[in-house]
């Protein structure tokens, strides 16, 4: 029996504005639209079957000329939305950080009415379970965000956490290899 593996490319949005209460409709900024174009190029020679996004705004528009050039539908999955951190709000820069420090160390951790690791990879991983099993074979762009992408990354190799998410870019791209579903290799395009 011949072994095939899936291909997964994980594409963290651009950088877009940060306002409170609009996680869902938060455009990239416009002169960051260029970044957008650069990642289609990554991508252009690239054979795609399938792209699914999170739902939030800034992750549909940086994958949507890629879609647009290879004539795909972008299909939309709640769960694989950006991690809510809810008490984030009242916190500073230093403090959220440490917040997902410690969640990394404890996958249960959470800010009040915010979600833990366990919490998003609870929503997340059956999704892509699903991809992997249905589209074994075959390569796949997420549209995502750095939290999400860092946490289903985590549960398939814990060497992916904190450090790995203080590193990432907007945007980031990164080519996850796998056999069933065992994650094989990890590679980043974006430099």
């Amino acid at each position: 029996m011949r072994i095939v593996n899936t291909t997964i490319y994980m594409i963290r949005h651009a950088k877009s504005p940060f306002v409170v209460g609009q996680e869902l409709t938060r455009e990239l900024f416009t002169q960051v639209l260029i970044d957008a174009k650069k990642v289609a190029d990554i991508m252009d020679n690239k054979k795609i079957d399938l792209i699914v996004s999170s739902p939030y705004k800034r992750a549909i528009q940086t994958i949507e000329e890629i879609a647009t050039n290879k004539d795909i539908e972008i299909i939309v999955y709640e769960e694989l939305r950006e991690r809510q951190l809810k008490g984030a709000f009242k916190l500073t820069e230093d403090e959220i950080y440490q917040a997902i420090k410690t969640s990394f160390e404890d996958i249960d951790f959470h800010l009040t009415d915010g979600e833990s690791i366990r919490d998003v990879q609870n929503r997340a991983i059956p999704v892509i379970k699903n991809l992997l099993n249905n589209y074994e074979g075959k390569t796949i762009i997420i549209g995502t965000h750095g939290n999400v992408m860092t946490i289903i990354m985590n549960y398939f190799d814990k060497a992916y956490g904190y450090e790995f998410w203080k590193n990432t870019s907007k945007p980031d791209i990164y080519k996850l290899v796998f056999s069933g579903e065992n994650l094989l290799s990890v590679h980043r395009l974006w430099e």
